[in-house]
């Protein structure tokens, strides 16, 4: 399969274009599209380098509850060497573009688009761009849920690239998930995935659950219904899905539709309200 990765470059729309983005912010569901993904929306994050961020989720009252989603393009000679401010958030690093120097627990990797991080809360590491072109990446930051018994779970990097799909069942590859971490390894409260539909593959039932999402399409288009309402949606975009939205999709066009995707899992549910929001 010929992977590719969407990744933003900023920008501004000519001043003669009009208005005219798919963007939803809704109480079950958000669309953010990648043509609102210009040089006014970025963010500046305290102790990073010559970088910049699109914030695509973070918690915030009838929006997000457990995690926080970015996109982070930094420049040549940039990053952080303490990246998380956060000693009990984990993270996803998912490279879109360019290369990177990732360094965990003292354990220098090179990623380049398609690599993948998994980040424990208990390690240190940093990021450097040391090539001569930005390099972009989609950043998941949840904090950690402990639970009794269990271990918390080793920082690892491996790639896209390096990961067999499996095909869902009785759907001949037109559906298929690459999973990073072992759905039984109950050491993880969240998993990022990427799931796959070949051109004609569906969802073919409005999906239903406790797991909250948030999904940034990789490469191709779908038709993805959020609550009611079927929604386009093209490389580049993101979706926020809260609990309970009911969901369903398919692919559209010629190319494999691909995205990144967010679930929590494995916890009972919080009776104290949201965890991230527990002091």
């Amino acid at each position: 399969m010929d992977f590719t990765y969407y990744a933003p470059t900023g920008g501004l729309p000519d001043q003669n274009q009009r208005a005219r983005e798919r963007a939803h912010f809704t109480e079950g569901y958000a669309v953010i599209p990648r043509g609102v993904m210009s040089d006014i929306t970025t963010s500046f994050l305290p102790g990073w380098d010559q970088t910049r961020s699109w914030v695509l989720a973070r918690p915030l009252s009838g929006f997000s509850e457990t995690f926080a989603q970015l996109i982070v393009e930094v420049a040549p000679g940039g990053g952080s060497s303490h990246p998380e401010p956060d000693p009990q958030a984990q993270a996803v690093v998912f490279l879109l573009a360019g290369r990177i120097d990732l360094t965990i627990a003292g354990l220098r990797h090179q990623l380049k688009p398609g690599g993948y991080a998994y980040i424990a809360p208990s390690d240190d590491w940093s990021i450097l761009n040391q090539s001569d072109t930005p390099a972009t990446f989609v950043w998941v930051r949840k904090l950690y849920e402990a639970a009794p018994g269990i271990e918390m779970p080793d920082s690892f990097v491996t790639s896209d690239q390096a990961v067999t799909a499996s095909e869902m069942p009785d759907t001949h590859g037109s559906w298929s998930t690459s999973r990073f971490v072992d759905p039984n390894d109950m050491r993880h409260d969240m998993h990022v995935n990427i799931v796959t539909f070949m051109p004609g593959g569906t969802i073919p039932f409005a999906e239903t659950h406790v797991m909250e999402h948030g999904l940034y399409v990789l490469q191709g288009r779908g038709v993805y219904l959020l609550n009611q309402d079927w929604v386009e949606v093209e490389e580049g975009d993101f979706m926020w899905l809260r609990a309970f939205c009911p969901q369903a999709c398919y692919a559209a066009g010629r190319r494999p539709f691909r995205y990144l995707l967010y679930k929590d899992v494995n916890r009972h549910p919080n009776l104290h309200g949201t965890f991230a929001a527990r002091k």
